[in-house]
């Protein structure tokens, strides 16, 4: 512990956001960064506490105070070898993950003001590539062979372990590019896909085959062919919303949207009746999450006239701790994110009744504001109408309500499932930690065979 008063001393400072009027017209990334001596500043505030709660709140076991002591004294390539000891992928990590590390700092609970985990172990990484920390690694072979179905997060993670371990791995992805929700969910503005391309790259020197616009149907013929087979395609089905008027042109899934985004920023062409844009539209987004984020971040870069957000349940509460939530539990906090910065009306406790059209298109939504209630017999609270029903006029919907969990029948012995295709719909910083434990499963299961 470099210096073990600079938690009293130095306060936490964040790189932020590119200014709004300037970010909105592009999709480059909105974060920016620090200078090295402000970041290794930053490191210096993580206090080595005796029970270091970062560690058992991260889902990787990251040892946030090892390679927050190396890279305050400038030790950058040790840094990164301490973090990569745990987090295969941290240059998606410290772009994306809501940071649970931070949410379990000691300083977060004792002033709300957490070590900058995230943004450091950004910072690391892209420093090790920088400084040509990362190496390729030339794993000896067992002769056993290893098929992934899938290139997200969870797929990549479990690829990338089983590889280092010697077995030839073979990744069948149905896209036409690696990297599944971090590709095609999540837009460039939050994470440029050159750090995907960066990444698969370097998993391909080392060994690993993709294979693209595989849709895998024949699962039996596969799993005879390989040693073993690991399933990780996430959960492909967006939760619907059965209202009256949903078949109207102009009401999408998010991810509809996103996909389409991020591939037309990759250079694919749709023509007019395709596109699915914001353009001089009125713009409700259905779901108050990360997805629902994401589509009001989107809908303002492709030049949106409004857009407002609607959630079916309360508000949160706005500050750093829950009381109806309290620690060890994550806190259930109101969160603003840069998408929200860029102008959005928020509503909570909102129901939606029926979708409105004129002539097959979309024109509006009749919504219903709603409270809760306890539920006398325990279990979800009851949805009562509060108010009348009211129309918010809107020409395109994106429905951002969550995944559904997928149901699997029962494979053969060696074929494994991880990630979000296991687990349902969760954080990318999960999806790793699923497909590095799948990874574990796999080599245990072959070492007996």
């Amino acid at each position: 512990m470099g210096n073990p008063k600079a938690f009293l001393t130095v306060p936490r400072k964040e790189a932020g956001y590119r200014p709004v009027h300037d970010r909105i017209h592009d999709f480059g990334e909105v974060e920016q960064t620090l200078n090295t001596r402000d970041r290794q500043e930053q490191a210096s505030r993580c206090m080595d506490c005796g029970v270091p709660f970062c560690h058992w709140a991260c889902p990787l076991g990251n040892k946030d105070p090892e390679w927050n002591d190396a890279l305050y004294r400038g030790e950058w390539e040790t840094a990164y070898k301490l973090l990569t000891k745990t987090n295969p992928f941290p240059e998606f990590t410290g772009r994306i993950c809501p940071a649970l590390c931070e949410k379990a700092c000691v300083l977060y609970h004792t002033t709300g003001e957490a070590v900058t985990n995230r943004e450091n172990e950004a910072a690391i990484i892209e420093r090790a590539f920088l400084e040509d920390y990362v190496t390729i690694a030339q794993p000896q072979r067992n002769g056993k062979r290893v098929a992934v179905i899938g290139s997200g997060p969870a797929g990549l993670a479990a690829a990338n372990a089983l590889n280092l371990m010697g077995y030839t791995v073979t990744v069948f992805e149905k896209n036409e590019a690696a990297g599944g929700l971090l590709r095609y969910g999540i837009p460039n503005f939050k994470l440029n896909k050159a750090i995907i391309d960066r990444r698969i790259s370097l998993l391909e020197q080392e060994g690993i085959e993709f294979k693209y616009n595989q849709d895998v149907t024949d699962l039996a013929t596969l799993a005879s062919d390989f040693d073993a087979v690991v399933i990780s395609t996430g959960t492909p089905t967006a939760r619907d919303l059965k209202a009256p008027g949903r078949e109207l042109k102009g009401v999408h899934f998010a991810l509809e949207m996103l996909s389409q985004q991020n591939r037309v920023l990759a250079g694919m062409e749709f023509s007019k009746d395709e596109r699915v844009t914001a353009k001089g539209k009125d713009v409700l987004v259905i779901g108050g999450g990360d997805t629902g984020s994401d589509c009001i971040g989107t809908a303002h870069r492709q030049g949106c006239k409004s857009v407002t957000q609607i959630e079916i349940m309360p508000k949160p509460v706005e500050g750093p701790e829950d009381p109806q939530n309290p620690w060890p539990n994550g806190p259930r906090t109101l969160k603003t994110t840069s998408s929200h910065e860029e102008g959005c009306t928020r509503r909570w406790n909102i129901n939606t009744l029926e979708f409105l059209g004129k002539d097959g298109k979309l024109t509006g939504v009749k919504v219903q504001e709603i409270d809760w209630k306890p539920n006398p017999e325990g279990g979800r609270p009851i949805m009562v109408e509060k108010g009348k029903p009211e129309i918010i006029k809107a020409e395109l919907v994106l429905l951002a309500m969550g995944f559904l969990k997928p149901e699997h029948p029962q494979y053969p012995e060696n074929v494994f499932v991880c990630g979000d295709a296991a687990n349902g719909a969760s954080l990318v910083v999960r999806a790793i930690a699923s497909g590095l434990d799948t990874a574990n499963k796999v080599d245990a299961f072959l070492q007996k065979k």
